[in-house]
Order: structure tokens, then C-alpha cells, then sequence
């Protein structure tokens, strides 16, 4: 029932933040804080998964594995030259080393695209195969966060 509950909630979230999303088009800090907060959620999902702190599900993998490849197609696109100041928590190398950032992307695009192919029609069958996926996209985030985010 945890995991059930858990996977409604990142699908919500990623509704709603796809709704946050077309609200705040004209606005690329929000817009890509929305999509952040869709994939805090499916990072919460899928780590909550991987350390037995949830049970387990295909679906709830596959949400997660799509929530974040959602991110990796758009995220990108809402790091506009300007969009440097304001409530946001993207650190200045983002444009100062624009080409070490857009690598990093790609790496987050690809992890998630191999995670998908991985994940199969109804997500990975059991939570071996869906670390064996997930893990990966995990890595990126952790690598982008450390160069690329204001740390707090």
C-alpha cells in the first residue's frame, strides 16, 4: 500500500509540476524548479525503493524511471542566458561553463534513456533490475548537483 500510495503521489506531483510548468512559461526559474520538484519525487520514490524503505513495484519503477526522463528531454531548456538571479539555487558555472553543463545533461538524457529501454513495457521486473536501471540516472543527478548547484 506504501508503494501504491507513493507512486500516486510522484504521478501527481509530475502532473502537477507539468501544470506548474505551462503556468510559469515565461518564467524559466520556476519552470525549472517545478520540473526539479517532479524529479525530487521520483528520486524519493525509486531511492525509498532501492533501500527497502518501500516496497518494491514495476509501475512504481517505471514511474519513476519516466518522471525522470521526462526531466532529462526539457530540463535544459529552462537556463536561459538572465535566468542567473532570483530565488534559484543554480550555481553561475551553469553559464561560465555552459559546455560542461549541457555534458552533464547529456548524461542525465542518456541514463535515462537506457533506463527506460530497460524498464521494458511494465517497468523492471523485480528491485534488482530496477537499481540496475535507476542507479545510473541517480549518479547524474549527483554529478550535476556538485558542480552546477549552489550548495546551502
Amino acid at each position: 500500500m506504501r508503494t501504491i500510495s507513493k507512486c500516486l503521489s510522484v504521478v501527481s506531483i509530475a502532473i502537477v509540476a507539468g501544470l506548474g510548468v505551462a503556468q510559469a512559461a515565461d518564467d524559466p526559474i520556476k519552470t525549472r524548479q517545478a520540473v526539479m520538484s517532479s524529479v525530487g519525487a521520483a528520486a524519493g520514490l525509486g531511492g525509498g525503493m532501492m533501500k527497502g524503505e518501500l516496497d518494491y513495484t514495476p509501475a512504481a519503477g517505471k514511474a519513476a524511471i519516466a518522471t525522470m526522463r521526462a526531466a532529462a528531454m526539457t530540463f535544459g531548456s529552462y537556463f536561459p542566458d538572465g535566468s542567473t538571479s532570483g530565488n534559484t539555487e543554480a550555481a553561475p558555472a551553469i553559464w561560465s561553463d555552459r559546455a560542461g553543463f549541457d555534458a552533464e545533461l547529456a548524461k542525465f538524457a542518456m541514463a535515462t534513456e537506457k533506463a527506460v529501454a530497460a524498464s521494458g513495457k511494465a517497468g523492471p521486473a523485480d528491485i534488482d533490475a530496477f537499481k540496475a536501471a535507476f542507479g545510473p540516472v541517480l549518479g547524474t543527478c549527483k554529478a550535476c548537483h556538485e558542480g552546477y548547484r549552489v550548495k546551502k
